[in-house]
């Protein structure tokens, strides 16, 4: 809620147990029902069965999905929801060829790339790696906080942001204070994208 009321668009909901940020689907049902209209209901999923993907789904009401594992475009797009599809950014990765691959998705996530983890991992990677004739939106995520997102913003031009450890003060703890913080910033890098004053 305390993201909510600093503005965020979307909540994201981890559904995969190895995380220090994995969720129950009771925790995301009473965090559902508390929310207000407009608010997107994400859920993130790393190489689960389309059972339990399914099962998470009629159980919450998500609105969107996002996969982080080894998905193919064929089973991401099964399930009758828009989806993101998490590509983790390293040298040597065709990212136009990831549009290819995911046609069928709203929007490809960007990420860090590490051999430890499929995600939060708290590191940016290099953003100059995004080619500037990417045809999809782009959810840039990978160590954003509020002492970098500004130049993210400026840098990627992302369609939307993704947070998580850059708004904690322990791995899945949030904190209010670091989460007011970012989306002041995000605030005032959309006005200045938008000519405003803020």
């Amino acid at each position: 809620m305390v993201a909510i009321h600093a503005g965020a668009d979307a909540l994201g909901f981890v559904f995969y147990a190895p995380s220090p940020r994995a969720v129950s689907v009771a925790q995301v049902q009473a965090i559902v029902s508390a929310l207000p209209p407009f608010v997107s209901k994400v859920g993130l999923f790393v190489n689960a069965s389309a059972d339990e993907v399914l099962q998470v789904i009629a159980a919450t009401g998500l609105d969107c999905l996002q996969f982080h594992g080894d998905e193919a475009e064929d089973y991401c797009a099964q399930f009758n929801l828009p989806y993101y599809k998490a590509i983790r950014v390293k040298p040597g990765l065709n990212l136009i060829q990831c549009e290819l691959d995911f046609a069928s998705a709203v929007a490809l996530l960007l990420d860090t790339y590490s051999e430890k983890a499929v995600g939060g991992t708290g590191e940016a990677f290099d953003w100059s790696l995004i080619p500037a004739n990417m045809q999809k939106p782009l959810i840039l995520a990978g160590g954003l906080n509020p002492d970098n997102v500004e130049k993210a913003v400026s840098s990627v031009q992302p369609y939307a942001l993704d947070v998580s450890g850059g708004v904690e003060v322990e791995k899945g703890i949030k904190s209010s204070i670091k989460i007011a913080a970012f989306m002041q910033q995000v605030v005032q890098c959309d006005a200045a994208r938008n000519g405003r004053v803020v």
